[in-house]
C-alpha cells in the first residue's frame, strides 16, 4: 500500500525548504533526510526516522482529517518507576524506539523517548490503526448503525454486491476469515497489496472497494485466516457508510475527546478520501496509551459505555487460529492466550494491554525492518515478560 500511501512525496522539495530554514538544528537535520521516492519500505533508515514524525504535517506530504481532541485531559500522575530485569536503554537502542510508555494501575511508571522525538510529537501508528477501526465498528452498533457483525458486509456497502463479498460477515472481515484470496506481500511487486496501490478506480466508486470487489475466492468464508490491509480500508469504508461520517470525527466524536486525549491526531487519507482505516493514524505516544487505559477500563468515555457490553471480550480474545503457539487474532487485535492482547504495526508501533496486570505498554519505533518477528519482534515479546514479571514481583 506504500506507493499509494506516499505517492506524492516526489513533489515535496519547495514545502521542505520553507520548513528547513525555519527550524532549529535538530530539527533540520531530520528534515533534510525526509525521503522523495514512494516506497516506504526502501526507505533509509534516517529517512524513515525523519518521515514517521511528520507525514501529516505538510499537506504536500499527504492529505488528513484531524481527529480533535477535548476540553479536558484524561490525567496520567507519574507513579514509582518500575524495576524492569531489561536494560530499558539498551532495548530502546536495539529497537530504535522513540517513544515507551508504561502504565501500571493507571500511574505512568516509564516513560522515555529516542530518535530525538519527544512527548509533545506524533508518530505514526501504521497497523495500529486496525484496532482502532474495528473499536469504532462497535461503537456503530451500540449506536444502532449496524445492526449486528453478523451482517453481510454489502449490505452497507452497496458497490460490493454481485461480487465475492455477498458472502461475507462484518465478523469475517473483523477477524480476517473472507476466504477472499488476498496477498499481502510488500516486497512482491505482483502482489495484491502492491497492484492495490497503483489501481484506478471507477468514477464514484471507492478506491478500495473497487480493487476488493473484483478478487476471487480461494476458501468458504470463515474457513481460513490471512492478513488482509485492504480488508481494514473495507471495514473503514463500512463505518463511513453506516455512520454517514468521516473515520476521524466518529473516532473524535466517540473516544479522542470524551476520554481526553491530550492533542490532537490525524488520520490520512485515500486517493478517493476515505480514512486508510487499515494504517496511518498520527498520534502522541502517551494518547496511544491513553487508548489503551480507554479498552482496559471497559471502554468508558465521557461517563458514558462506548461499546456494547458483549464487545470487548470477543474482540480481544482468540477467534482464529493464526498458527502461532499461544497466539490468536481477535477484532483486528492480536491476542494472547494469557489474557492479554496488543494493536501491532510495521517498524515496531505497539499498543500492549493485560488487564490481569492493569497494565498498558505503548511503543513507537523505527525497526531496521518492517516486520521482523525473529529478532525485534521476540525481543519486544521478552520485554513484555519482562514488565509483567516486574509487576508480579511487586505484588509478592
Amino acid at each position: 500500500m506504500w506507493k499509494w500511501l506516499f505517492g506524492i512525496l516526489a513533489v515535496i522539495v519547495a514545502a521542505l525548504a520553507l520548513a528547513y530554514f525555519s527550524a532549529d538544528k535538530d530539527t533540520r537535520n531530520l528534515l533534510a533526510n525526509l525521503p522523495t521516492d514512494r516506497n516506504v519500505l526502501f526507505w533509509t533508515i534516517p529517512q524513515r526516522d525523519a518521515a514517521f514524525r511528520a507525514l501529516d504535517s505538510m499537506p504536500i506530504l499527504a492529505r488528513a482529517n484531524v481527529i480533535e481532541s477535548g476540553d479536558t485531559v484524561f490525567s496520567l500522575p507519574k507513579g514509582k518507576p518500575i524495576s524492569i530485569a531489561s536494560n530499558v536503554d539498551t532495548y530502546m537502542a536495539e529497537q530504535r524506539t522513540a517513544g515507551l510508555v508504561i502504565i501500571h494501575d493507571g500511574k505512568v511508571r516509564l516513560e522515555k523517548y529516542g530518535l530525538e522525538f519527544g512527548a509533545q510529537g506524533r508518530w505514526t501508528s501504521f497497523s495500529v490503526a486496525k484496532s482502532f477501526t474495528s473499536t469504532l465498528v462497535g461503537a456503530a452498533i451500540k449506536d444502532g448503525f449496524i445492526n449486528s457483525i453478523d451482517d453481510k458486509v454489502s449490505d452497507y456497502i452497496p458497490d460490493l454486491k454481485g461480487s465475492v463479498y455477498d458472502d461475507v460477515s462484518i465478523k469475517q472481515l473483523l477477524t480476517m476469515t473472507s476466504g477472499v484470496k488476498w496477498n499481502e506481500d510488500y516486497e512482491d511487486k505482483n502482489s495484491d497489496v502492491a497492484r492495490f496501490n497503483e489501481h484506478q478506480a471507477e468514477p464514484g466508486v471507492d478506491v478500495t472497494v473497487s480493487y476488493m470487489r473484483a478478487l476471487p475466492r480461494e476458501a468458504p468464508a470463515g474457513s481460513k485466516w490471512v492478513y488482509k490491509t485492504g480488508e481494514t480500508n473495507l471495514i473503514g469504508v463500512l463505518v463511513s457508510s453506516a455512520t454517514g461520517k468521516r473515520l476521524a470525527d466518529y473516532l473524535s466524536e466517540k473516544i479522542w475527546a470524551p476520554f481526553g486525549m491530550e492533542q490532537d491526531a490525524s488520520w490520512l487519507l485515500g486517493f478517493t478520501g476515505h480514512e486508510i482505516s487499515g494504517c496511518c493514524i498520527q498520534a502522541a505516544t502517551r494518547d496511544y496509551a491513553r487508548f489503551g487505559l480507554f479498552m482496559l477500563g471497559g471502554a468508558m468515555a465521557g461517563g458514558k459505555a462506548v461499546l456494547p457490553d458483549d464487545w470487548i471480550s470477543p474482540a480481544t480474545t482468540k477467534q482464529v487460529d493464526i498458527g502461532s503457539s499461544g497466539k490468536g487474532y481477535g477484532y483486528q487485535w492480536w491476542t494472547y492466550d494469557d489474557g492479554s492482547f496488543s494493536a501491532q504495526g510495521i517498524f515496531g508501533q505497539g499498543i500492549f494491554i493485560d488487564p490481569k496486570r492493569k497494565l498498558v505498554i505503548a511503543s513507537n519505533s523505527n525497526w531496521p525492518r518492517a516486520s521482523d518477528h525473529k529478532t525485534v519482534g521476540a525481543q519486544r515479546e521478552v520485554f513484555y515478560k519482562s514488565v509483567q514479571t516486574a509487576v508480579d514481583a511487586e505484588a509478592i
